[in-house]
């Protein structure tokens, strides 16, 4: 972690909160769910930032993974609990952040997961292990009497990767990788009125590459060109262009140069809120970038 990285580091975070802050804005009943996506991903761009994911905008059960496919119909609707989640990278260095904008009269839930957050952020330092951080998350979730999503994590983050070691637990668990100064990681609690375990839905809008492996189709050779740039971080269905991007989405899904990231949802009829922050440790504490 060189001065110049961690500039990135702190850049890209300084980017991720300030957009996020005024994406919530565009979150509001009758509003368009995809002119508010896209809206929010032209922001990053005109801050001279990259994408380090599409925008996931989660409503209601559906905790992670959704975002706005270029035909989506859909509207907010009174009584809707929506997560933003922002990846916003300078040169490949991440800030990932996320906040849930409520708009029904659900408080609580909405406060489970940011005290969550906010305490296991008070615990980080090196030495401290990721159980810890689990068990801190878990007691303030339960304590409002809600459930934490136990199949859910926080995660490492390095250049161009948005999932490395060490995963953060929501849940209560004994011992783990112990952390270091230096550890880039985002903590991010999801609380839940449900079951406390998402599964993966029908629907899939994003996107990443994985491998690379020669392909006939020549629409897949094509996309396999558009996506180069993304440096194999996740990219969206609606981001590509062509007639026949189904099709070369089905044809390097089943080459497994690419995989899929389907909605994850809790049981019909809950709700889920999330908030995350990034973080640098330090040698006597850490650094949220995204503060």
């Amino acid at each position: 972690m060189n001065d110049e990285v961690m500039d990135k580091y702190l850049e890209s975070g300084r980017i991720a909160a300030r957009i996020l802050q005024r994406g919530r804005d565009e979150i509001k009943v009758g509003a368009s769910y995809l002119g508010a996506v896209e809206m929010i991903e032209e922001m990053v761009k005109a801050e001279g930032a990259g994408l380090a994911f599409p925008l996931n905008v989660s409503i209601n059960e559906d905790a992670a993974h959704d975002t706005a496919s270029s035909e989506d119909g859909r509207v907010f609707s009174q009584g809707d609990m929506v997560k933003l989640d922002l990846g916003v990278h300078i040169d490949g260095y991440i800030a990932d952040t996320a906040t849930t904008v409520d708009l029904g009269e659900h408080l609580l839930l909405v406060e489970a997961s940011r005290s969550g957050l906010e305490k296991a952020i008070s615990l980080v330092r090196p030495g401290v292990t990721i159980g810890e951080l689990g068990t801190a998350i878990h007691y303030e979730i339960e304590s409002r009497g809600f459930r934490p999503v136990a199949n859910l994590t926080g995660h490492g983050l390095d250049r161009f990767m948005i999932h490395t070691p060490p995963n953060i637990p929501n849940v209560r668990v004994q011992g783990g990788p112990v952390l270091d100064e230096g550890m880039v990681f985002a903590i991010e609690p999801f609380a839940t009125t449900g079951s406390g375990r998402v599964n993966e839905k029908f629907r899939t809008e994003i996107y990443q590459q994985q491998a690379l492996h020669p392909v006939r189709l020549p629409s897949a050779r094509h996309m396999l060109e558009e996506i180069r740039p993304r440096k194999g971080m996740p990219f969206s269905r609606r981001w590509l262009s062509g007639t026949k991007r189904d099709l070369a989405l089905q044809a390097l899904l089943r080459a497994q140069v690419i995989r899929a990231y389907p909605v994850l949802s809790d049981v019909p009829g809950s709700l889920v809120s999330q908030a995350e922050h990034t973080l640098i440790v330090t040698a006597d504490g850490c650094i949220v970038t995204t503060a």
